[in-house]
């Protein structure tokens, strides 16, 4: 037992001093210029880094809060990946543990219920290990291109990155050499491939990398021989690589392939499985089915409920183990084999497979992962133990099972549940009105109260009847929270107890319910689901003065899925008003106050946009004179609509992270003097951002980061606007945001002052050459109406009128709809009427170039945008490549859309065309030989409009 003790010494100072000799060398490189914010940005007060002096009670003993760095903190991940593995790094006086969830790496403390939070991933953690010391910790990740970041366990500080690893496939796997020095990567996706780091030195590229054969199978398992640094094993299927590194050759690694798994022996190990499918396919995707006896020189590989076992040098089959249940876990550790299976057993075999000692406390849970503690026990005899027998040595491990748990087992009796999450899919969210707490429902009928101030659940439900709950909701005095589920349902609860009235569960449609929400006075509940349906629900009092909700009416107006659900108030009668917009582009409203039983009444309905669609709707703050809806929509746009006549009001551009905006809410406004203004808190696909109010196109006025990788599906935000929580979609986690707008204003002043982030949004900047061009073609308007002479006046008025904006924009390049036109006139006619009573009527420079930044495509206009249209309107007749007819075109602009005379078709195309007026008449133009009969994407973008194209683009389908 000393012995054990004095070998791992000499490993952990060297690991150590490795590092630090790594922490002190000077940065050299672009890359590395990139990591010096990581690898000094957590320093001691003598300036020096942390991870010189940390220990391993340093990461949890920090009592001083450093200065958020961000407008958003994490502070708490509710979930886990079962693919990646939980480690053990302390169980003395601290349980302390590592595991994953999404692109974070989580390091727990149960001792003390506090998380520390690895963040630095962009995409899904697929792989990490840790140092035999638990001092170092691996993270890689499945993007294009990957990373992998080295982490100090004691300080929680990243000390290296290493970029592009796996550029076109991500990291499938990752292991560290038995002194720590060296790492090893294997590729994910395609062409694999193995590539070994120095991790302590200053280089960005590996040491040694080479390809693997693709045809000899996927591998999924990657380890360093522990008594050899030089040689690295690849596992997959049926074939195993090795790779010896040799000192006469720098550049690559000699690779020896060696084949276990034969015909013959596939067919010994096939048998079928007495599982449900579901938890057979759930127990496949764990890697840890794979390990080594080194003692031995032993390969072991799990294989339904089999072990097979064959030698390393000859790699011959040895035997087959077969057990009662099926393998899940299979690992070494001092000499023993352990394996987990399907039922919850853990069994502990000797180097003669003896069964020597099992474990059976974890209620039929199959097991996922096992890590076992760095610190060796006191031995313990077995009763029918010899003089000449050794004693039965196992140290205490953690366990990880299919329901999220996270076990602690003690080898000298008894076990703790450490860690218990949700074991489902979380899509519903929503926060208290007045308390610090937030309601969690996932798709197994679970709903959950908690408490993110005392961090505690206060409030359990789980639904026998009803399961998949996909939306919840508060009323505004928070008596109530309304429950939608997957079936159809809708439940209306007491917010405190969770229980609710048998007479109050609603079962008046069939389909799922995606949307919920209360009127502000509390007396009207709306849904909307996915047959394209909103239903309302109101409140009546009974005889005793208690509440009671009944189902008022149902309207399926929308022809498209319905986006998001409004109420509101009437300004004149202080009445509620319902809106709903929908993908067809049409926003309604429906007539609450003549409804009646049975019978929801429409009152009017809008279209909106010609061919942007509305994602979401949000009442925009009190900051203007008159009430505005606020509507973003699948182009990148923002739009202020008047509540009342639904008329454009302004078009502005918003923030652009790689996915439009999905959902919106108005923050509260804070109480900090230097935060008087409003603020919005969004998400996009796989985002969560802020935007300050007012509006005005500014990019440095928003912030967004990945807060779900692989999805968010809705948020909700705190009482007091200081907490923001994400629910993701297939990850089953929900993340607790911290908002700091302290932040966000300081990153908005760095964007500069006035016109300043403007300027810096046209191509070439204040100085570049399309700045002069839109100059000169502005003045070029202001000879035009007040002439030549007025180059000699001293004082000019620098204005043009608002009928020279289309001409103007037309001349810059941008060509919007007449529809489109209308709006930017009428945004400056009408900017200042409802303070003034007064239009506008002219524009100065720096006004048309916001208004020019705001309206223009977010993206400009691209080729594939041509290419989905002819996808739509085309044909296919013996050719992958959609085609126009000539007629068909024709028509279609003279009667679709904003349809367009014959005389200005025959125009556009002569002009097009440079065909000279005198060679024909209008009618030639068009019914001539000078349009071609059959028009392509290529053809229309290359030919008539003068355009190039890229031919990989013309066959691709719209999405």
């Amino acid at each position: 037992m000393s012995g054990a003790r004095k070998k791992r010494k000499p490993k952990e100072q060297q690991t150590f001093a490795s590092a630090a000799g790594q922490q002190s060398s000077e940065t050299a490189g672009e890359d590395e210029e990139k990591l010096s914010k990581h690898r000094d940005g957590a320093k001691n007060r003598h300036g020096q880094s942390q991870v010189y002096t940390a220990t391993k009670d340093t990461l949890f003993s920090q009592k001083t809060a450093q200065p958020p760095m961000h407008p958003f903190s994490l502070q708490r991940v509710f979930g886990m990946n079962l693919t990646l593995p939980v480690v053990s790094l302390q169980d003395q006086s601290q349980h302390i543990f590592l595991y994953g969830v999404g692109h974070f790496g989580i390091i727990f403390n149960h001792t003390t219920d506090s998380q520390h939070i690895l963040q630095g991933h962009s995409s899904s953690i697929s792989c990490m290990c840790v140092t035999e010391n638990r001092r170092w910790i691996a993270t890689a990740d499945s993007g294009s291109p990957s990373m992998v970041i080295i982490w100090d366990s004691y300080s929680g500080i990243p000390v290296k990155t290493l970029f592009d690893c796996h550029p076109a496939s991500g990291v499938a796997a990752v292991a560290f050499s038995g002194d720590a020095k060296y790492l090893a990567t294997l590729g994910r996706n395609g062409c694999q491939s193995i590539c070994i780091w120095d991790w302590t030195s200053d280089a960005q590229k590996p040491l040694y990398c080479t390809e693997l054969n693709p045809k000899l199978g996927f591998q999924d398992y990657i380890t360093f021989n522990p008594n050899d640094s030089t040689q690295v094993f690849s596992v997959g299927e049926s074939h195993m690589f090795i790779c010896n590194r040799t000192s006469g050759n720098k550049e690559s690694l000699a690779l020896e392939t060696k084949s276990f798994m034969s015909p013959a022996d596939s067919k010994v190990f096939a048998q079928p499985s007495p599982y449900p499918s579901m938890w057979v396919y759930s127990a496949d995707r764990f890697p840890s089915r794979t390990t080594f006896d080194w003692r031995n020189h032993r390969l072991l590989k799990a294989i339904a409920n089999c072990i097979g076992v064959w030698t390393i040098n000859e790699v011959s089959h040895v035997r087959k183990i077969s057990t009662k249940e099926r393998i899940t876990v299979l690992t070494t550790h001092d000499g023993l084999l352990m394996s987990g299976g399907m039922r919850g057993e853990i069994r502990f075999y000797d180097k003669d497979f003896t069964v020597v000692s099992c474990c059976e406390d974890f209620h039929q849970d199959p097991i996922v992962s096992i890590s076992f503690s760095k610190d060796i026990p006191m031995p313990a005899y077995r009763e029918e133990c010899t003089l000449e027998e050794k004693p039965l040595v196992i140290r205490n491990f953690l366990v990880s099972t299919l329901s999220f748990k996270v076990i602690h087992v003690n080898t000298s009796g008894g076990t703790q549940t450490l860690l218990q999450n949700d074991d489902a899919p979380l899509h519903a969210v929503a926060c208290h009105p007045s308390h610090p707490a937030v309601a969690l429902g996932n798709q197994r009928g679970v709903l959950k109260l908690w408490d993110y101030n005392q961090k505690l659940i206060s409030g359990i439900r789980v639904f026998e009847e009803e399961k998949h709950i996909n939306c919840v909701a508060f009323d505004p005095k928070g008596r109530f929270l309304a429950v939608g589920f997957g079936t159809g349902a809708v439940y209306i609860l007491d917010a405190c107890t969770l229980q609710n009235n048998p007479d109050e569960c609603f079962h008046c449609a069939t389909d799922s319910i995606d949307l919920i929400t209360f009127s502000s006075d509390s007396q009207y509940l709306a849904t909307a689901d996915v047959g394209k349906a909103v239903t309302v629900f109101c409140s009546q009092t009974n005889k005793d003065a208690s509440p009671q909700w009944m189902y008022l009416g149902r309207y399926c107006y929308h022809n498209k899925p319905i986006k998001d659900l409004l109420f509101g108030v009437h300004l004149d009668s202080a009445q509620p008003r319902l809106l709903s917009l929908g993908s067809d582009r049409q926003l309604v409203e429906y007539d609450l106050k003549n409804s009646h039983k049975d019978k929801l009444l429409l009152l009017r309905s809008e279209r909106i946009e010609q061919s942007a669609v509305p994602q979401c709707i949000v009442w925009h703050p009190p900051l203007n004179a008159e009430e505005l809806l606020l509507v973003a929509s699948d182009q990148y746009k923002m739009k202020l609509f008047n509540s009342k006549t639904l008329t454009c009001r302004k078009t502005l551009l918003g923030p652009t992270y790689g996915s439009p905006i999905k959902r919106i809410l108005v923050l509260p406004k804070s109480k900090d003097a230097e935060m008087s203004s409003y603020h919005l808190a969004f998400i996009t696909e796989d985002k969560l951002g802020l935007q300050i109010l007012p509006l005005d196109g500014n990019p440095y006025k928003s912030t967004a980061l990945i807060c779900h990788p692989t999805g968010v599906s809705s948020f909700a935000c705190s009482y007091d606007g200081k907490f923001l929580f994400t629910a993701g979609r297939s990850d089953s986690l929900v993340m607790s945001w911290r908002v700091n707008l302290d932040v966000l204003h300081a990153a908005t002043a760095l964007g500069g002052k006035d016109m300043e982030p403007f300027y810096s949004m046209l191509d070439g900047g204040r100085d570049g050459r399309f700045y002069r061009e839109m100059e000169d073609f502005f003045y070029y308007c202001i000879i035009r109406h007040q002439g030549a002479a007025v180059l000699k006046r001293p004082n000019v008025c620098a204005k043009i009128p608002l009928s020279d904006i289309p001409d103007l924009v037309r001349a810059l390049g941008h060509f919007p709809t007449e529809k489109e036109l209308e709006d930017m006139q009428n945004e400056i006619k009408f900017s200042q009427f409802a303070e003034t009573g007064k239009h506008v009527t002219d524009i100065g420079l720096e006004e048309f170039i916001k208004l020019y930044i705001n309206h223009r495509p977010a993206f400009g206009i691209s080729s594939e945008e041509l290419v989905q249209a002819f996808h739509v309107l085309g044909k296919k007749e013996g050719t992958e490549v959609p085609v126009l007819l000539k007629n068909d075109l024709l028509e279609l602009l003279q009667a679709e859309g904003e349809h367009m005379t014959e005389k200005e078709v025959a125009e556009c195309f002569a002009t097009l065309l440079q065909v000279n007026k005198n060679e024909g008449e209008e009618e030639t133009h068009c019914e001539g030989n000078i349009i071609p009969e059959e028009i392509s994407a290529e053809t229309f973008t290359d030919h008539i409009l003068g355009l190039p194209f890229r031919n990989a683009q013309s066959t691709s389908p719209p999405e």
